[in-house]
């Protein structure tokens, strides 16, 4: 077993823990999904807009809900992950909700051995690439799933947000913003409920904006536009402020917490 295998398995019994956490969370409502709620957030509705008829591959799904709110927006969806649990969950939401999604369970960097069909959109969002130790095999993966024509679309906590340690409560920036070597986190709960009594154990690496839009580039898709955001849908840092939007900021804006990609397989 190679290292990084070994850091994919701890990775995958954490995830599996955190999906039994995060489907009885607030975070994920889980109920008022069943009744209809999306769970989508404005930057990837308003970047990918109508995608009724089209065919969309999520990539690292957790338990699918946003890859059935696709569905339910009329898109064919295949979604993606690294977890047992998070894929068993996703099958069964998707059955609960008469919904027509497949999903596969597999190393997202494996996707091509497992996943056989090209897609019109490509997708992934939020706390996705953190995952993964070099993001070439990655943009290669994406450009092999893409129809001609197609589209790739990532939303993602801004590579300045992973420079900071937020275990003692109070940000404080440890790690480099190109920094190669792994880094290993343990921790009780999770972002979804910080009061659950369950151990994460993770490995991650870091990755700037230059190593992503390089790992698209060199596969040869086309960046169509890079933005990057003050404001996070999400509340998962500490002592971030609520806008009358609805998102969320830090209380004096100096750096970026999401940026957003689109790219095209020319």
């Amino acid at each position: 077993m190679t290292t990084n295998n070994k850091y994919f398995k701890t990775n995958k019994a954490t995830w599996n823990e955190k999906v039994k956490v995060h489907a009885k969370s607030a975070m994920y409502n889980l109920e008022e999904f069943k009744k209809g709620r999306t769970s989508l957030m404005p930057y990837e509705l308003d970047a990918l807009g109508d995608v009724k008829g089209k065919s969309l591959l999520h990539l690292q799904c957790h338990f699918g809900q946003d890859t059935l709110s696709w569905s339910r927006m009329g898109a064919t969806c295949t979604g993606v992950d690294l977890s047992d649990e998070g894929i068993k969950l996703a099958q069964e939401l998707n059955k609960d909700l008469k919904l027509d999604a497949e999903f596969v369970c597999c190393n997202v960097l494996d996707t091509s051995e497992f996943v056989k069909d090209t897609f019109d959109i490509v997708y992934t969002s939020y706390g996705v690439i953190g995952w993964l130790p070099d993001l070439k095999p990655w943009g290669k993966m994406i450009a092999e799933r893409l129809k001609k024509g197609g589209t790739f679309y990532m939303v993602e906590f801004h590579p300045i947000v992973w420079m900071f340690d937020y275990l003692e409560g109070k940000p404080i920036m440890t790690y480099g913003y190109m920094q190669n070597e792994v880094i290993y986190e343990e921790y009780e709960g999770t972002y979804a409920n910080q009061n659950s009594k369950m151990i994460s154990k993770e490995y991650g690496w870091n990755h700037g904006l230059g190593e992503v839009v390089s790992a698209l580039t060199e596969a040869g898709l086309h960046v169509e536009y890079l933005k990057e955001h003050d404001e996070s849908p999400y509340n998962v840092l500490p002592d971030l402020i609520e806008t009358e939007t609805g998102l969320f900021v830090t209380k004096d804006k100096l750096y970026p917490l999401i940026f957003e990609l689109k790219a095209s397989k020319v």
